[in-house]
């Protein structure tokens, strides 16, 4: 027993400190990856900061369901747009394919994009106040995508997503700057933080049963503003349950060290990043050969990589470079490969069933229904592997998971059960998703 014990918490620290060690990040040699012993900090360090809400259990309980619910909200929007497309086409008279998929694509653009600067701006102005005022925006432009169905004119369909994409940014960051300060390292943080990670498969499913009930029962704009609603109740009910000891004043009391805006990082950063996107959406519509196309791309390549350059002589940089070391660096492009192609997976997927498979929005939303369960267990379990096992490990399992996973749904024929290949997709992409979001946040690459 003695011997396990210590096997356990030899695994525990390498996995919480492999990324961030000393003597990992200054080593050049390829072998980083290797599992040979490293420098080892000690098991009891000097204890953080107290952390204590002095708030009552159901005070606790209220907090986290209105933090934990930020990443609910922003997978929520998502798959409203996602599984009702072609009935939102017809609406907006749409009938090409690459129009149809900037309805998701326009949010997913501006979530991934204004993300690099949302955070900075909780640590500005309060992450409390981030937290609520994003949950009003994302509810004022919500409504204003329902209403485009008066307009009829998909272009503004497309923006008013856009603007829902930057008001989910703002609430995810802000909801786990919140977790972070409220609980110290220990069990209850990686709960909260596991359950805030199970949250998005039941973001995205629940998103898409109900858009998919009121566009198939009554008419699709309901979906948008009965989002809407939720998010406007959501900003009122984080007013209240939202702690003071997490507020603004109390983020800055005796701090003297605020931290300052990047804007020309910000700047460049954020217009290298829709730069490329649109590019990368508008190919297909046009072609590559397209002047406009390939010339969004070149400038957008250059303004991040003078996003880089600045960022490495800013005072108050958005990214320091400094930490960018070689395992930081290649788990965010494993991190980011893993979520790009699971974007994937979910868009042809879902337009796969829909229109080849011929089965209705609401069919679909009711198979990828066990993702919510196996998002739970996936949790638990990523959890278990970040505090038993190497993150080395925990990294290959994920990216295996996603080959996997979308290498058995690219092979299914056109004509077979559901529960033969498609509903073993679902399961395996639940698990490597549900690895990668604790897997960057456990290893501060987000916070």
């Amino acid at each position: 027993m003695q011997d396990a014990q210590a096997t356990y918490n030899r695994n525990s620290v390498r996995s919480t400190s492999f990324l961030m060690d000393q003597s990992t990040m200054q080593n050049s040699n390829p072998e980083w990856m290797s599992d040979r012993p490293m420098t080892q900090t000690p098991r009891n360090p000097t204890p953080p900061p107290d952390h204590g809400l002095n708030i009552s259990t159901l005070h606790e309980v209220l907090f986290v369901g209105v933090v934990v619910v930020a990443q609910l909200m922003a997978l929520a929007g998502l798959g409203q747009a996602i599984a009702p497309m072609k009935i939102i086409a017809a609406g907006l008279d749409v009938d090409n394919p690459g129009e149809e998929a900037w309805f998701a694509a326009s949010f997913s653009l501006t979530v991934g994009t204004f993300i690099l600067i949302s955070g900075r701006m909780g640590d500005i102005l309060g992450h409390k106040r981030m937290l609520i005022f994003g949950y009003f925006f994302l509810g004022v432009w919500s409504g204003f995508a329902g209403f485009s169905a008066y307009v009829a004119d998909h272009v503004f369909f497309d923006v008013c997503r856009g603007f829902q994409g930057v008001g989910a940014a703002l609430i995810v960051p802000n909801a786990l700057a919140l977790l972070g300060r409220a609980y110290p390292p220990g069990i209850k943080k990686n709960i909260v933080f596991s359950l805030f990670g199970a949250m998005a498969p039941w973001g995205f499913v629940i998103g898409a049963l109900f858009a998919s009930i009121f566009a198939q029962l009554t008419w699709w704009p309901w979906a948008f503003w009965s989002y809407a609603f939720a998010c406007w109740g959501l900003s009122i009910f984080a007013v209240i349950a939202v702690p003071k000891s997490l507020a603004h004043d109390a983020q800055f009391a005796g701090r003297t060290d605020r931290p300052g805006m990047d804007w020309t990082g910000s700047v460049l950063g954020v217009s290298g990043l829709v730069l490329v996107n649109v590019a990368w959406n508008n190919a297909p519509l046009f072609g590559w050969d397209t002047p406009h196309v390939y010339f969004l791309l070149i400038i957008g390549l250059l303004c991040l990589i003078a996003f880089v350059w600045v960022e490495a002589r800013a005072v108050s940089p958005l990214i320091p470079v400094s930490v960018l070391t070689k395992p930081v660096v290649y788990t965010m492009a494993l991190v980011g490969i893993g979520w790009g192609s699971f974007g994937i997976w979910i868009h042809f997927c879902w337009r796969f069933l829909l229109e080849v498979r011929g089965q209705t929005p609401l069919l679909i939303s009711a198979e990828f229904v066990p993702a919510m369960i196996c998002g739970l267990l996936a949790a638990g379990v990523t959890g278990f592997m970040l505090t038993h096992t190497p993150v080395s490990f925990t990294i290959m399992v994920s990216m295996l998971a996603f080959f996997i996973g979308e290498l058995v749904a690219a092979f299914q024929p056109a004509h077979q059960t559901y529960w033969a290949q498609m509903f073993v997709s679902i399961l395996i992409m639940r698990k490597s998703c549900l690895s990668c979001q604790p897997l960057s946040r456990h290893n501060g690459i987000i916070y």
